[in-house]
């Protein structure tokens, strides 16, 4: 029985060892990934017309972007505590590319985990008349 735990003790540290043999450029995309939903990273994100050619639209600056299949929503950083989040239609003829405009340096031996303690507590906005509060409900 010593010897079964032995071994599975052995398998675990192997299994455990070779996950983190991860190559050194998707550790470097995980951390930059991360990085751009922080608003880090300085993008372009263009939309081009597959049929005419022609470049659509163009979004500059910190944003952050989810594809939702025929949708992108495009959420950007304008300052400190500013964001504007825009939403854009995707079709057989529309598409859009990111560009990474700066460099930054980001670590290709760990990855960098994220937790903000404070968004375990909500922002409550209370709404509602005061009247109501106060009626008589009998």
């Amino acid at each position: 029985m010593e010897k079964i735990v032995k071994n599975l003790v052995i398998l675990a540290l192997l299994v455990g060892s070779l996950s983190a043999c991860l190559p050194d450029a998707q550790v470097a995309s995980s951390n930059l990934s991360k990085a751009a939903e922080m608003f880090e990273i300085n993008r372009r994100i263009v939309f081009y017309n597959g049929i005419t050619g022609e470049y659509m639209m163009t979004l500059e600056g910190r944003c952050s972007i989810e594809d939702q299949g025929n949708q992108l929503e495009v959420t950007c950083k304008t300052d400190e505590n500013s964001f504007k989040k825009h939403f854009l239609g995707l079709s057989d003829n529309v598409t859009y590319f990111v560009e990474q405009l700066d460099g930054i340096p980001v670590s290709v031996y760990h990855h960098r985990i994220i937790w903000k303690p404070q968004s375990i507590i909500p922002e409550i906005d209370l709404r509602g008349d005061i009247n109501e509060l106060t009626k008589d409900r009998h």
